[in-house]
């Protein structure tokens, strides 16, 4: 399938998200940019923010919005009314189509964080990730010409998506598909993932690492065989969080407590 492209120029600001749900009993303490969120330690991040300081419902401070090419009826908001720690979130109002697409990401330059990526971010959806591509994260690829790696999903399963060429981890077979995992709706989920300038990556889904989306430099048929047919060797530049839908795919997605650095955070 071929997908748009992504990208765009951060801005502050996005209109009011209409009314959410009620807040989630799960962790309570505050998050910060500080070493600790949500009462875990974030000292080997470079970035840790669980959203606790913004005002208002715009974006804003240590956050930018992010539109990619064209701007739509996506909208990105902070929420006060649901949040994994804490009191507030970011929601997302996910629409399908080209120009909807609509991500936050943090203000503080990731560039010089080094040639192995983690990152950890807790989300929340309402829909079952559809049949077609969507992508709920993004990284600017410095080492792919600058095009993003894509987090997302394709037939009711987790996936990455190289933008450059389209490749998918895992193929989109049914084989490939099954050694993925769907993302939970109605309930935070812990996403983790590493990739290594080596071209090296892995994937956790609370916790647990999944087949499906891990490369390991040897190639393995209906997982990244695709993946590894040209030579892959990323420097990520940034981590956008939002939602980007390549034909139908509406979507309600809430953000908390993101970290990026250059050792595995944890859930």
């Amino acid at each position: 399938m071929s997908c748009a492209a992504n990208g765009g120029t951060p801005t502050t600001g996005s209109p009011t998200a209409s009314s959410s749900p009620s807040r989630s009993t799960s962790a309570s303490a505050s998050a910060s940019t500080g070493p600790t969120q949500g009462g875990q330690t974030c000292t080997t991040a470079a970035f840790c923010d669980g959203f606790e300081s913004q005002t208002g419902s715009t974006v804003s401070g240590v956050w930018g919005t992010s539109y990619a090419n064209c701007q739509g009826s996506g909208t990105a908001t902070v929420d006060s009314s649901v949040a994994h720690s804490g009191s507030k979130s970011v929601r997302i109002d996910g629409k399908g189509g080209y120009c909807n697409h609509v991500l936050v990401k943090p203000a503080k330059d990731l560039s010089g964080l080094g040639s192995v990526w983690y990152g950890r971010f807790y989300v929340r959806h309402t829909t079952a990730l559809p049949a077609q591509h969507v992508a709920f994260a993004a990284l600017k690829d410095s080492g792919d010409g600058g095009k993003d790696l894509r987090m997302g999903g394709q037939n009711g399963a987790l996936q990455w998506n190289r933008e450059s060429d389209d490749a998918t981890l895992p193929a989109q077979s049914p084989n490939g598909v099954a050694q993925s995992r769907p993302l939970p709706t109605n309930s935070w989920n812990c996403v983790e993932f590493m990739v290594d300038g080596r071209g090296l990556l892995t994937t956790w889904l609370n916790g647990t690492a999944i087949p499906g989306l891990t490369v390991d430099g040897t190639p393995t048929a209906d997982i990244d065989q695709q993946w590894l047919a040209r030579s892959w060797k990323p420097a990520p530049q940034d981590l956008r969080l939002g939602w980007e839908a390549y034909g139908d795919g509406d979507d309600t997605l809430w953000y908390d407590d993101v970290a990026v650095g250059a050792q595995r955070i944890g859930c």
